[in-house]
């Protein structure tokens, strides 16, 4: 299903640093677990908690006390979900208040979607399968539309200088040119970014040039040309942010997309 990714997990040993995904993010753990933060609070992810990330939260993740993760994942991107949406009869679907659900019904029917994409099973029943995974996800918990942030001013500010980073993400950015966009210390913008975005300026830029560097490993660029376009200073720098943020390699990355 174009637009529609799938993560297939087994840590021992392994930390996510803050990061964001443009996806909305549907994990389902099958043993062991995890400490999450998301929404500025802790949650343990384990076999009886549906963990789910609306898209551009940011989240961070850390082993804890378990000695083993496995868990299945979904990456469902705007496209998708407006798909999922059409089906279930929604102009668009509303983001999730909560980023656990203790359904073990609905856990199941998750694991089971998951290995019917993983053996490119029928597409019918795949489709039947996420409506009615995403109908009882909807059950579960009321859902809210979240704004960006509680200040229409913050919001206002943030897009401007957000816009800037945006656009020159591939090159060399300075915090004190930045601030001076936004009319504040440097210190007002670290403080605004967090606020806002939930990430520092620089983590900010980091997340942007990943995006970047996905989508030219998906069009077979070759990683150390990936890593000077999407802005990083080397490849092993490239590597360390895209396994800190996704649990695997670039090469890893661009083995599955070939696939």
């Amino acid at each position: 299903m174009r637009g529609l990714s799938l993560l297939h997990a087994d840590f021992t040993d392994h930390e996510y640093r803050p990061h964001t995904h443009s996806e909305l993010v549907v994990a389902v753990t099958e043993s062991g677990g995890a400490i999450i933060k998301s929404r500025g609070a802790e949650a343990e992810a384990c076999p009886g908690t549906l963990f789910v990330l609306n898209p551009g939260e940011v989240q961070s993740a850390r082993m804890g006390l378990s000695q083993r993760w496995v868990y299945r994942s979904f990456y469902f991107d705007q496209q998708t979900l407006e798909d999922i949406g059409h089906g279930l009869g929604l102009p668009k679907l509303p983001s999730f208040p909560s980023s656990t659900i203790g359904d073990r019904g609905l856990i199941a029917e998750l694991r089971t979607l998951h290995q019917a994409l993983e053996r490119q099973g029928e597409v019918s029943e795949i489709r039947e399968l996420l409506i009615q995974a995403f109908a009882r996800m909807l059950e579960c918990r009321r859902t809210v539309v979240r704004p960006l942030d509680d200040g229409p001013y913050d919001c206002a500010r943030f897009r401007k200088v957000a816009a800037v980073v945006r656009e020159h993400r591939s090159g060399e950015l300075r915090l004190d040119e930045l601030a001076a966009i936004a009319e504040l210390s440097v210190f007002q913008l670290i403080r605004l970014f967090k606020r806002v975005a939930g990430l520092t300026p620089h983590a900010y830029l980091v997340q942007l040039r990943l995006a970047d560097a996905r989508r030219h490993l998906r069009n077979g660029m070759p990683i150390p040309e990936v890593a000077t376009a999407a802005g990083f200073y080397d490849q092993s720098a490239l590597t360390n942010h895209f396994r800190r943020s996704f649990g695997i390699t670039p090469r890893q990355y661009a083995k599955a997309v070939r696939r």
